[in-house]
Parts: structure tokens; C-alpha cells; sequence
């Protein structure tokens, strides 16, 4: 059985907080599949984690444009799976060209193929009462684990 850690965010800004915290673990190439129900969160933790990357930056969901980049250390592409129909639609994106140049974190990812799901670190989101959030994180592969250590040492969002 995989390992599991759970964070409990209580606000908005907590969410975002949790995503900003795990920033500085990223890396080129790392993977970060989020899931969860429409409005669970996935683009508030999204954005805490991008602008901790790249301070400034404004983030959307990009469920139309499909991929959002932004320029950090690492750069970061936000990709929305949520419109895509099946592998193919998800393959035709270029993922490789986008993790040979900086982190994936990837909305809907349960819808990534099996091999980038392979080494990635998974948090599905759990909306609760008003804005509370239950994120449940696992790592697979040799990246995924790096992250999950790191997502396990975050603090608890205040």
C-alpha cells in the first residue's frame, strides 16, 4: 500500500500557503498531479505554488488554453486536463518538451497517461465545510518519493 499524508487547510489563503510551501522542493521535470471536483481548490493551491516560483505572477485556470506557462526557478507549466478526451488528446500536448524545461502541475491529473503518473506526486483535494480542504498526498517513483518527503515535513497551514 502506498503512503499516505493528509493536510487539512481551512481558508483560501491556506491552500495556497500549502502550495507555496511545497515550491521550493520542485524541480525540472517533476510531475505534480492534482485531482479533485470542480471547485475543490486544485487552481488556489496552483497559485500558491506558482507565485512563490515566480512572485507576481497571475494565475488562471488554463482549462482553455490547456497549458500556462511561467518563468521561475523552476519554470512552471500549469496544465488543465479537465477538456481533454482520452490519452491521445493528453499525449498531443508535448508533456516532454514541457518537463525538459521546467515542473508539471497538472489539474485533472488522474487523466495523465500512466507513465507520467508513474513518477509524480499525487494530491487529490477534498473540499469539507465552507473553504475547508482536506489534501490527501502520495508519491510513486523515485521523484514522487523525493516529494512526498518533502510534502510529509510541510508544516500544518495555519
Amino acid at each position: 500500500m502506498t503512503p499516505r499524508s493528509e493536510k487539512r487547510t481551512d481558508s483560501v489563503e491556506g491552500t495556497e500557503r500549502l502550495g507555496a510551501a511545497l515550491a521550493p522542493a520542485l524541480r525540472t521535470g517533476d510531475v505534480v498531479a492534482l485531482s479533485g471536483s470542480l471547485g475543490a481548490g486544485k487552481t488556489r493551491f496552483v497559485s500558491g505554488l506558482v507565485r512563490a516560483l515566480c512572485p507576481g505572477a497571475r494565475v488562471r485556470s488554463p482549462s482553455f488554453t490547456l497549458v500556462n506557462e511561467f518563468s521561475g526557478s523552476p519554470s512552471v507549466f500549469h496544465l488543465d486536463l479537465y477538456r481533454l478526451d482520452g490519452t491521445r488528446d493528453v499525449e498531443s500536448l508535448g508533456l516532454e518538451d514541457y518537463a525538459e524545461r521546467g515542473a508539471l502541475v497538472v489539474e485533472w491529473g488522474e487523466r495523465l497517461p500512466s507513465a507520467w503518473l508513474a513518477d509524480a506526486l499525487h494530491v487529490a483535494i477534498t473540499p469539507g465545510e465552507g473553504d475547508v480542504r482536506l489534501l490527501t498526498a502520495s508519491g510513486t517513483g523515485e521523484r514522487g518519493a523525493v516529494l512526498f518527503e518533502a510534502w510529509c515535513a510541510l508544516p500544518e497551514p495555519a
